[in-house]
């Protein structure tokens, strides 16, 4: 059993703090994820279906189901990475249990990580906590890509005691 202090914390806008992660991605925000926590190798993803999200079946479309599991995984590992390094998923399996409705909830959660990967679990369950997909997936941990302008901030060096891995150029 995991104590109230090993539990994903909230994330709130009002108090920001280092440890505090976002998704920062257009796409997840374009289907209305939302972050509910995430620290110490943990996450926890919402997203309120809407018609456009549904199959022929008016249920969770699974590529909807398997990109809320894909993001729960991958905030799971980056909030085990220093500010400025997110993570790329390398692979990933989805088990459908049954189809999703209504509000999406999804659970991510580390179990390996060396100082280049992460290997993570994760579950979505409906909003009656039926268990809708079981997933796992690997995801490699690199510095943020920049472009325009950015790209002059990602040449500056490190900070001191980084250790790249065989990728970081």
């Amino acid at each position: 059993m995991m104590s109230e202090q090993d539990k994903p914390q909230p994330v709130s806008a009002a108090s920001p703090s280092a440890h505090e992660r976002t998704i920062e991605s257009p796409f997840v925000d374009h289907l209305g994820v939302r972050l509910i926590a995430a620290a110490n190798g943990e996450s926890e993803v919402v997203l309120t279906l809407d018609e456009t999200q549904l199959n022929t079946w008016n249920v969770a479309h699974g590529g909807v189901t398997m990109t809320l599991a894909d993001v729960a995984l991958a905030t799971a590992a980056r909030s085990l990475s220093p500010d400025g390094v997110g993570v790329v998923t390398v692979e990933m399996k989805v088990n459908f249990m049954q189809p999703g409705r209504g509000e999406l909830r999804a659970y991510g959660r580390v179990l390996h990580r060396s100082t280049t990967m992460a290997y993570c679990e994760g579950e979505v369950r409906d909003d009656s906590g039926n268990f809708v997909a079981k997933a796992l997936g690997t995801f490699k941990y690199m510095r943020r890509l920049a472009v325009g302008r950015e790209v002059v901030e990602q040449r500056r060096r490190p900070p001191p005691g980084t250790q790249p891995g065989p990728s970081d150029g």
